[in-house]
């Protein structure tokens, strides 16, 4: 792993042990075995790393969920496997899920990634819904639809991930949810 690999891994544990708030520069060397100095080469601040955290953390969500994806499946089971996916990747480090939607809201620097996030997401969602299986049952929902429907359920999994609950006892509620949109368009 790099040093700049071993960083953002360092914040990563460093968020996990304390949250994000309460995270400091020595934390994350302190996690990453490296020095200030070396922290410093890398990243201006605390935030650019952790902007570089959540991109890393939003990158490996929509690969994950893009790979889980059977373009030649039903719709159904298209929206299960996406669902099923993204559901997987937030549950695997809850406060990393959390630290994503919650904590990067009320910093400046993380709103590019926002921004760049939820048009990934968009984007992802589009390309699976103009698959041929898709298409046959659906029009393309409008970027306005989507929007709606992955906003709605990053908000679904901040609130389970808060009440402590099991991200599993929402996939139900998601996959029915979604279905329902789309079967506005």
């Amino acid at each position: 792993m790099t040093t700049r690999g071993r960083l953002v891994a360092g914040m990563a544990d460093a968020i996990v042990e304390k949250g994000f708030p309460a995270t400091t520069v020595a934390d994350v060397v302190r996690h990453a075995r490296t020095s200030r100095r070396t922290f410093y080469e890398h990243f201006a601040s605390r935030e650019d790393c952790y902007v570089a955290l959540l991109a890393d953390l939003n990158e490996q969500l929509i690969a994950r969920i893009s790979a889980a994806v059977d373009p030649a499946a039903d719709v159904a089971t298209q929206v299960r496997q996406a669902v099923q996916a993204w559901i997987d990747g937030s549950e695997e480090e809850p406060a990393l899920t959390l630290t994503w939607i919650r904590d990067s809201a009320g910093h400046p620097s993380a709103r590019d990634i926002q921004v760049r996030s939820q048009e990934r997401f968009v984007t992802l969602v589009r390309q699976i819904a103009s698959g041929p299986r898709f298409r046959a049952e659906h029009e393309l929902p409008s970027v306005a639809l989507t929007v709606i429907l992955v906003g709605g359920l990053r908000e679904l999994i901040a609130t389970q991930v808060e009440s402590g609950e099991p991200l599993a006892d929402i996939v139900e509620v998601a996959v029915d949810a979604v279905l329902g949109l789309l079967a506005t368009v």
